[in-house]
């Protein structure tokens, strides 16, 4: 005997809803509490129910795609492991669903907003990925005036109460000055990367109140682009100080800088970690692939990028944290 068919009047009658409500909850429309769409979308799964994408795309709605847009150079994104494993998990979602990725490069947040626009007015993709928000970032009232469905990558502080995935930076930070501090650091350096990004300023307050915790005096922090370039010049500029003064250990954002930096060691003739122990913020085989290895901070970025699909897709609505765990490796040891 077969079982009978789930329908969208099963999902409203077990949340207590109209089917209305449901449309709304499953097209991403305002209009409804966040109780209530989690409640529709809990309902949802204990009942197995998925909504026809084939008759929503007749409906005029576009599933099938999902944009991202980036504000890199294309040149340095190529060259950022960071981005391309939260690319490839976001894809590996994707794929399930039988959905394409639009990627775009843009020059700026406004910029990005203007896109939005531009794609829901055009039907051309059915949702979005919001990532590196900024203080008043304009993109949150872009995508709630389209009313078009999206996951922001961000703290919940920066994203205006988009729903959201975010990693938790600040405790991260802490930690790792925590770890350099046990070996015996009391100098130590952090080079951040672009200052107008909301995770940056939360990794600099963060590092700031573990320093001023510890009695770290020689606690000192730099802002970059993420570039490999301005990686090596602000370590050059920190190991350029006098003996007394210099760090003993350096933190990164992001690897493309510790590996600069590990370079710039080098031709300063510091051995790492016997001089300066070097500690890089994402965990790639870049910092496998030197020697020394680089120590990193350890999270998943592939598994990132599943996670804020899978999100974006109403599987996910509980707001998940991911929070990196610090993993020692050859470039951190107690200073000298």
């Amino acid at each position: 005997m077969t079982a009978p068919r789930v329908t969208i009047k099963d999902v409203a009658a077990r949340a207590g809803v109209s089917k209305g409500a449901v449309s709304l909850a499953f097209n991403h429309k305002p209009g409804l509490a966040e109780a209530t769409r989690d409640r529709i979308f809990a309902a949802a799964r204990e009942l197995g129910w998925a909504p026809d994408t084939t008759a929503r795309s007749l409906a005029g709605a576009r599933v099938d795609v999902v944009g991202l847009a980036i504000c890199r150079p294309a040149r340095m994104l190529g060259l950022e492991p960071f981005y391309m494993e939260f690319i490839s998990g976001v894809e590996s979602v994707l794929t399930e669903h039988s959905c394409s990725l639009l990627l775009r490069l843009v020059r700026s947040a406004e910029e990005e907003a203007g896109l939005l626009d531009s794609w829901s007015k055009g039907r051309h993709i059915g949702g979005a990925i919001l990532v590196d928000f900024r203080a008043d970032d304009p993109r949150v009232a872009a995508a709630r005036r389209l009313g078009l469905p999206v996951v922001a990558v961000g703290h919940p502080s920066l994203t205006g109460g988009l729903t959201s995935v975010w990693t938790e930076d600040g405790d991260a930070v802490k930690e790792a000055v925590r770890y350099l501090a046990a070996l015996g650091h009391r100098r130590i350096a952090r080079v951040g990367g672009a200052a107008e990004l909301g995770h940056t300023a939360m990794r600099g307050t963060a590092f700031a109140e573990a320093a001023l915790e510890l009695e770290l005096a020689g606690a000192a922090q730099v802002t970059t682009d993420y570039s490999g370039e301005a990686g090596a010049r602000a370590t050059r500029s920190l190991l350029a100080a006098t003996a007394g003064d210099r760090p003993t250990a350096i933190m990164y954002d992001n690897d493309i800088m510790a590996v600069a930096g590990l370079a710039v060691a080098a031709e300063m003739g510091l051995r790492v970690p016997e001089d300066v122990s070097l500690l890089a913020w994402d965990d790639s085989q870049l910092c496998r692939l030197t020697h020394p290895t680089l120590s990193a901070m350890s999270h998943d970025v592939h598994g990132f990028g599943v996670d804020v699909a899978r999100t974006l897709f109403g599987e996910l609505w509980s707001h998940p944290v991911a929070t990196p765990v610090l993993t020692p490796r050859g470039s951190t040891a107690p200073p000298r």
